[in-house]
């Protein structure tokens, strides 16, 4: 079969297309050939070494397909089933051996790229307006990136809830993209922190979902009120340097949290309810998704160069 490797951890040449043997189910799993594969910042993360990656890997987390065997153990899932999974691995592969445990059923009405599109985003915008901060009718919220696929996302089910968007971009294009998504408000990123106070008669907002990093985290600390949270919940921009937790007291007893979706769908009830929720919303066109490229297996490493050039909007996935 033909899949992605990574024998070193370095930029997005070290994802080297290359033709490998079919891998097996094993005791309670499952083989599925992908019909498509998510591109995410996490991806990049395990490529260039920030998060620790065993070698040789086969990256990719997300994705969904069909089922073409089933191992030893396997009682709920059956050959020519669609799943769709988000926490893989090696889903950039026109196969993918996959924990039983860790799939969720794909609707009849949703067609297998809405899944794989919508799944790893979905879910992680679903717990950061649900859990990490509820959102309220009357919230007002800072939404970065609003126009990449999170951002679209978060825009959508914020607004939903009843709170008052303010996204940043960084084009007018992309902007008008965040404003059809829910955003009430566009700002650029140079100086979004004064405007923020501005928009919100000084208060600051109640939550910030951050998945930026590096370059926004000061002016998203600037930009909560009293007792608001900052989520963040990823770093395309880089890391953030150590903080000093004086700063959250200063602030005015400022939450700082680093979510991320694991810890939110550990059991496979969680994972399955929390996915049965996202793809509701898909099916019933309550939260349209927008599939901003589709790259070819073999071009793995063009989209990487896309997304963490920021020039991508949308979902990015490769179709192998």
């Amino acid at each position: 079969m033909r899949a992605v490797r990574i024998e070193v951890q370095g930029g997005p040449e070290v994802l080297v297309p290359a033709d490998v043997a079919d891998p097996e189910a094993g005791e309670g799993e499952i083989l599925v050939e992908v019909g498509a594969a998510g591109v995410n910042y996490i991806d990049t993360y395990m490529r260039s070494g920030l998060y620790p990656t065993t070698l040789p890997a086969v990256p990719g987390l997300e994705g969904a397909g069909r089922v073409l065997a089933v191992g030893p153990g396997v009682s709920d899932v059956a050959v020519d089933d669609r799943v769709a999974f988000c926490d893989g691995p090696g889903t950039y592969a026109q196969r993918a051996v996959i924990p039983v445990a860790r799939v969720v059923p794909v609707p009849d009405a949703l067609a297998t790229e809405l899944a794989a599109a919508a799944l790893l985003q979905g879910m992680t915008a679903h717990y950061l307006v649900h859990d990490t901060h509820p959102v309220a009718p009357g919230d007002a919220v800072l939404v970065h990136a609003g126009a990449g696929g999170m951002g679209l996302l978060l825009c959508r089910m914020a607004s939903a809830l009843g709170a008052t968007v303010i996204a940043t971009t960084s084009t007018e294009a992309k902007g008008e993209l965040a404003r059809e998504a829910g955003a009430h408000h566009v700002l650029p990123y140079e100086g979004f922190a004064d405007r923020v106070r501005e928009l919100t008669d000084g208060r600051g907002v109640a939550v910030v979902y951050d998945g930026v990093g590096a370059t926004t985290f000061d002016g998203s600390l600037a930009s909560l009120r009293v007792r608001g949270v900052l989520a963040l919940y990823g770093a395309a921009s880089g890391p953030v340097p150590p903080v000093d937790p004086q700063r959250l007291n200063s602030g005015g007893s400022l939450f700082l949290t680093r979510p991320s979706l694991g810890w939110h769908v550990m059991t496979t009830e969680a994972l399955r309810e929390r996915a049965a929720a996202v793809f509701a919303m898909v099916a019933d066109g309550s939260l349209p998704i927008r599939v901003g490229a589709r790259y070819a297996l073999d071009d793995a490493a063009q989209a990487h160069r896309d997304l963490e050039g920021r020039a991508t909007t949308g979902k990015l996935l490769l179709i192998p």
